[in-house]
């Protein structure tokens, strides 16, 4: 297969690790030809994605910010053609796949909105590597009346870099939950870590520590961004844990040792039913 990959941080360089190393030839679309020339290095990259190349194209995976993507889709839109299937990779939906929509719409591609479950705290090419995919879901969104070939075969394109499943969303879905499982994570992770008491943590620390603050060590420019375009359920899931915290709080503060272990308990028996 002929990929097109634009962006070629985390996600964007990953897929184009995962899918040379699987023997396809990829083409991207980078602006720092410093990142572009050490993806050729890797040999991740055989040649630039161009707008006289990318019609050629089986698959095009649009990995940047959602601002970003908007406006490639918008550029390149005229010159796609009917053959290459058009996936953008943003972490959020609502308003790139309305974006996304108008503009296959209007040039006569095919598009799909998609977010790879899959990333570390670590951004750009450097962290990139061919197998962050392995096992991961993928959640793709397509516009509505999207034909199920058209999903068999992104799916069948998608295969090369190791998805363990594929999750079929609106994009109100995918903003609505992922406000839960990724954004509000980070918010929390990178407010903990602003203790005073994080100053003094060493030796005191261990893999509690580690864990709730892994993704705080983020990419600001890119999770403001992202913030923002989902503030809506972001908030909701911010007061919420707001409102859970207050009862901790609440007990703590009256020496209720009764209702904190009902709370404790509460919260472990959750964890146990979501795991299953």
């Amino acid at each position: 297969m002929k990929i097109g990959i634009v962006g070629l941080g985390l996600i964007g360089g990953s897929f184009a690790r995962a899918y040379s190393a699987a023997g396809h030839e990829v083409y991207a679309l980078e602006k720092s030809e410093e990142v572009y020339g050490e993806a050729v290095r890797a040999q991740a990259v055989q040649d630039r994605l161009t707008k006289e190349n990318a019609g050629a194209c089986d698959l095009i995976l649009v990995c940047v910010y959602p601002l970003a993507a908007a406006a490639f889709l918008r550029e390149y839109g005229p010159v796609f053609g009917r053959h290459p299937v058009v996936i953008d990779c943003c972490g959020t939906k609502r308003q790139i796949v309305v974006a996304g929509m108008a503009a296959a719409k209007e040039f006569g591609f095919a598009y799909l909105g998609g977010h790879p479950m899959a990333g570390t705290q670590f951004s750009g090419f450097e962290y990139s590597r061919a197998d962050l995919y392995q096992g991961a879901p993928m959640v793709i969104v397509p516009p509505e009346g999207a034909p199920e070939e058209l999903l068999r075969r992104a799916k069948r394109m998608l295969k090369p870099v190791g998805f363990g499943c594929f999750t079929i969303a609106t994009a109100e879905q995918h903003d609505r939950i992922i406000a839960f499982t990724s954004q509000l994570a980070h918010v929390v992770s990178n407010a903990y870590v602003k203790s005073p008491s994080a100053q003094v943590h060493k030796g005191f620390s261990a893999g509690s520590y580690r864990d709730l603050t892994r993704v705080a060590w983020l990419n600001p420019e890119m999770w403001a961004e992202l913030f923002l375009d989902n503030r809506d359920y972001l908030k909701e899931e911010i007061d919420t844990l707001i409102s859970r915290l207050k009862e901790y709080r609440d007990d703590l503060e009256k020496g209720d040792r009764e209702d904190l272990i009902r709370l404790l308990a509460e919260g472990k028996k959750r964890k146990e039913e979501l795991d299953g």
